[in-house]
């Protein structure tokens, strides 16, 4: 993890499902599992001063496989929570990002070939973390923060080398593996409610909470680690490595304004002055690397700017901010100011100041020489369409930009969004379908095929996509009681009725199989 700061905490065994403020859970538990690791396995810091070969497991136990279940596992639970920033751009701009950064160290994957996945989360403390098997998360302010695409390297660098050490199965590598599973859902659930400071205290007078401290101390060794490999990916990437100075000053001093109240357990590794200096002296001497930054780097941080708090309140203090940026006259600024201006626009419902604002946006970025084409900003303006009822505009933006962007997931949700506004109902099915086939792992494309059998009245259906969207996310129960729904829709076929009993054995199987596993860790 990239650094912690909690303001209060403490540990009490509520189920996940009554957690309200999951960003705090992730960087005390789910890091914590992630990033501790045993000093007696952590090269020590008189060692050689050349990055740590990636992946040294000889005495794990815990196999890759078993690494990115634990990581889903935990991530279902994360996609439930409301801060998780379920926003098409911003992921979609963080995953290219790290992709950029992963590209100069494809051994960072692991033998397994690890699928990252970065995403953000609503938080307002400068932090990121790292869970098992590739997924890293992002918080809100953090990204507001950075001040150029070096710091924000800096960070998602540190991440990876997390991932790419295996902490994780490092650090549980004499455990069972049939235990890993039930292990995240009891350190989710621990910390997924604060109580107050007795409670927590009495839960660590018991063997489970003597357990649970053990895997909430993190090692600085770790850290420093990641901070070696994150430093070489950064040079690699052509990135300037200052950032990385940068931000842990930025960040260490952001600290010093939170108190020490948080238990000495959840103060997991504060930013020493030590651990900056140890990067200093590996960074002297090289020479500066100057990397322009992005207008899509930019263009989300004005959007984060509008989600970190989309009260009424949070919107005007962002359009002081937005107003405060165009006074300094910068085309890139601009464009990011006004976007994020008309995003705001958009938010209230003031769809011709948002397309005016938009259009603006638009023209200061064909100002810039070495800005492409940005897909966020097609995005808003699809949006904009769908928002002001306007299908066939939206179906025309859509199309556009599908084929400016033909590897964008949000403008192809968007362009099934445009289709079944526009009452293409059966050209929408049948993009969806071909997509679902392309891209198996994504809900939204079973949710926008469920609307579109709904449209067309076709409920058996319907109620089937909807099966498979619960079941991509986790839901298996959910996903049975929509497939019980389909067998009894007046319209299901009797090809419908075999699809649906052999889909059904399949969920009713991995549902008896993840029952099994919690129960083993019992």
């Amino acid at each position: 993890m990239y650094h912690s700061t909690v303001k209060s905490a403490s540990i009490s065994l509520y189920p996940l499902v009554k957690s309200r403020s999951l960003p705090r859970l992730l960087i005390t538990a789910a890091v914590a599992v992630a990033c501790a690791v045993p000093p007696s396995l952590v090269p020590s810091l008189s060692a050689a001063q050349n990055l740590p070969s990636l992946g040294d497991t000889e005495r794990e136990e815990l196999s890759p496989v078993m690494e990115r279940k634990l990581g889903e596992q935990i991530m279902r639970d994360i996609r439930r929570d409301r801060d998780y920033l379920d926003d098409a751009p911003l992921t979609e701009y963080l995953n290219n990002f790290g992709a950029t950064l992963l590209a100069v160290r494809p051994e960072a994957r692991g033998e397994a070939g690890y699928d990252f996945f970065f995403f953000g989360v609503r938080d307002p403390m400068l932090n990121a973390f790292a869970l098992p098997g590739g997924f890293i998360g992002v918080h809100s302010a953090l990204i507001l923060a950075a001040q150029s695409e070096s710091e924000l390297a800096s960070v998602m660098a540190h991440e990876i080398g997390h991932v790419a050490q295996r902490h994780i199965a490092r650090m549980l590598g004499n455990q069972r593996q049939d235990t890993l599973i039930p292990l995240a859902a009891v350190v989710l659930a621990a910390l997924a409610a604060r109580s107050s400071p007795d409670a927590s205290a009495a839960l660590l007078l018991g063997g489970q909470g003597v357990a649970l401290q053990r895997q909430l101390n993190f090692s600085r060794d770790a850290e420093r680690e990641a901070d070696r490999v994150g430093l070489q990916i950064l040079n690699e990437a052509g990135f300037d490595s200052a950032g990385m100075i940068t931000f842990f000053g930025r960040v260490q001093n952001a600290s010093r304004a939170y108190n020490d109240t948080a238990p000495a357990y959840l103060r997991s590794h504060p930013l020493t002055t030590e651990r900056i200096a140890d990067i200093q002296a590996r960074t002297r001497g090289q020479r500066y690397k100057q990397r322009a930054d992005s207008l899509d780097f930019h263009l989300i941080r004005a959007r984060l700017r509008v989600l970190q708090d989309s009260s009424p309140h949070g919107l005007r203090d962002a359009a002081i901010a937005f107003d405060s940026q165009l006074a300094l006259k910068n085309r890139m600024q601009t464009s990011a100011a006004k976007y994020g201006l008309a995003f705001i626009a958009l938010r209230q419902g003031e769809y011709p100041k948002a397309q005016a604002l938009l259009q603006e946006a638009n023209a200061a970025a064909q100002g810039l020489a070495s800005a492409p084409k940005s897909a966020v900003l097609a995005n808003l303006a699809i949006d904009l369409r769908l928002a002001a009822n306007q299908p066939a505009e939206a179906l025309k933006e859509a199309e556009a930009a599908r084929t400016q962007f033909p590897l964008s997931r949000g403008i192809a949700w968007q362009y099934a969004d445009a289709l079944i506004a526009a009452g293409r109902h059966d050209d929408a099915v049948r993009y969806l379908r071909d997509q679902a086939q392309l891209y198996r792992q994504e809900p939204q494309l079973q949710d926008r095929l469920a609307k579109a059998y709904a449209a067309q009245g076709k409920q058996a259906l319907q109620h089937m996509a909807l099966a498979e969207s619960y079941a991509l996310s986790g839901g298996m129960l959910a996903a049975l009681d929509q497939l019980r729904i389909a067998r009894g829709a007046p319209d299901a076929s009797f090809y419908d009725q075999a699809v649906i009993d052999a889909r059904e054995r399949e969920l009713q199987a991995r549902w008896r199989e993840e029952m099994q596993e919690g129960q083993k860790g019992r």
